[in-house]
C-alpha cells in the first residue's frame, strides 16, 4: 500500500512538472494576482511564457506589465516583446500597430530597428493565404498592397540601420518583394492588352524597366513597352525597345531564332478556331498579348542576386534605362 502511495505520489509531481515545463501551467496574471509581485518577478513569469511559446498569456501579461509599470526598467523590452509575440501568434495586424507605437516613442531606441525588423515580418506574413501552404499559388497574383507596405518598411530598415544585425535577411526579403512588385506590374500591363488600354500597358512596362531594374520582370517589361508601342504605332519606340531587349536578353520567348520580334505573330491564336476553319483561314481570332518568362529568367536572377550577399554598390555600367533613352534618362 506504502509503495502505491508513492508511485501515485511521483506520477503526480511528473505531471505537474510536465505541465509547467510544456506552458501548460502558464496562466494569465490579473492585477490582483501581479499586486505583491516586483516587476522583476513579473517579467521573469513572462519570459517564462515566451520561452515556452504559449504567446497568448505572453502577449496578456505583456500588457499587463505595461499598464503597472509604465516607466519601470523592462518597460521598453517589455513593449519590443509585445512586438514579437504577437507576430508569433499570428495576430500581424496588432504586431504593426505595436511596432508603429514604439518607433513613435522611441525613434531613438538602441533596439528601435528591431521594431522595424519585426514589423516588416508582419507585413510579409499578411500577403500569404490560407492555402498557400497546401497548393502552389502566384502571390503576384494578389492584392501587393500588404507587400508594398513591407517593401517601403525594411528599406527603410536599411536605410536608417545599414549596420543592423537584421539587415542581411531584409535584404534578401527584399529581393523576393521586389520581383513581387514588378511581376504584378507586368499581370497588370497583360490585362490592360486584353481592355485595348496599350498605353497604359506601355506605362507599366516602363515602370519595370525604370525601378526594378534587377527584377527578372525586366524583359517581360521590355516586352510589353515593344508589343504596346507597335500598336500605337510608336514605331521608333517600339524597335528601340525590341533592340535593347535583343541586346540584353536574346533568350526572351517572344524573340525568334533570328532575334526577331514578331509583333502580328503574337497577336493570332495558337490553335485555329472553328470560325477560323470555315472561313478557310480568312477570319483569324485575334487574342491580345501575353508576356511570362519567369521559366526562362527566375532561376537565373535569383541565384545571381542571392550571392552578391549585401551587395549595395552602383554598377558603372549604364543602366537599361539609360539605352533606351539614349543616355537623356541615365
Amino acid at each position: 500500500m506504502k509503495n502505491l502511495s508513492l508511485m501515485l505520489l511521483i506520477l503526480s509531481l511528473s505531471l505537474t512538472t510536465g505541465c509547467s515545463w510544456l506552458g501548460w501551467g502558464d496562466e494569465e496574471q490579473t492585477e490582483e494576482d501581479s499586486a505583491g509581485l516586483t516587476e522583476k518577478d513579473f517579467y521573469e513569469r513572462i519570459q517564462t511564457s515566451l520561452n515556452a511559446s504559449n504567446w497568448t498569456v505572453a502577449i496578456s501579461n505583456l500588457q499587463l506589465l505595461e499598464s503597472q509599470f509604465p516607466f519601470g526598467k523592462y518597460a521598453e523590452q517589455g513593449q519590443l516583446e509585445l512586438i514579437y509575440a504577437q507576430y508569433k501568434s499570428g495576430d500581424y495586424e496588432s504586431s504593426i500597430a505595436s511596432a508603429d507605437r514604439f518607433i513613435r516613442l522611441h525613434p531613438q531606441h538602441p533596439n528601435v530597428d528591431y521594431a522595424f525588423y519585426v514589423k516588416g515580418l508582419s507585413e510579409i506574413s499578411q500577403t500569404g493565404g490560407f492555402f498557400d501552404s497546401f497548393l502552389p499559388t502566384d502571390s503576384s497574383m494578389r492584392d501587393i498592397g500588404e507587400a508594398r507596405g513591407a517593401f517601403t518598411t525594411l528599406t527603410e530598415l536599411l536605410s536608417r540601420f545599414p549596420e543592423s544585425p537584421y539587415a542581411a535577411d531584409a535584404r534578401k526579403r527584399l529581393v523576393s518583394l521586389r520581383n513581387r512588385l514588378a511581376r504584378a506590374e507586368i499581370h497588370v500591363a497583360n490585362y490592360y492588352f486584353t481592355r485595348g488600354a496599350y498605353l497604359a500597358s506601355a506605362n507599366r512596362g516602363r515602370f519595370v524597366v525604370e525601378n526594378f531594374q534587377q527584377s527578372p520582370a525586366v524583359p517581360d517589361g521590355l516586352a510589353v513597352m515593344a508589343q504596346a508601342y507597335y500598336l500605337l504605332e510608336m514605331k521608333e519606340l517600339a524597335d528601340n525597345s525590341v533592340e535593347v531587349l535583343v541586346a540584353n536578353y536574346p533568350e526572351h520567348p517572344s524573340l525568334d531564332s533570328n532575334g526577331q520580334f514578331d509583333f502580328e505573330r503574337r497577336l493570332l491564336a495558337d490553335q485555329d478556331s472553328w470560325l477560323d476553319k470555315l472561313s478557310f483561314g480568312v477570319l483569324k481570332r485575334i487574342k491580345p498579348p501575353s508576356f511570362d518568362s519567369r521559366s526562362v529568367y527566375d532561376k537565373v536572377t535569383r541565384e545571381a542576386e542571392l550571392g552578391e550577399g549585401n551587395q549595395s554598390q552602383q554598377d558603372n555600367k549604364r543602366s537599361i534605362w539609360s539605352l533606351l533613352t539614349f543616355g537623356l534618362l541615365s
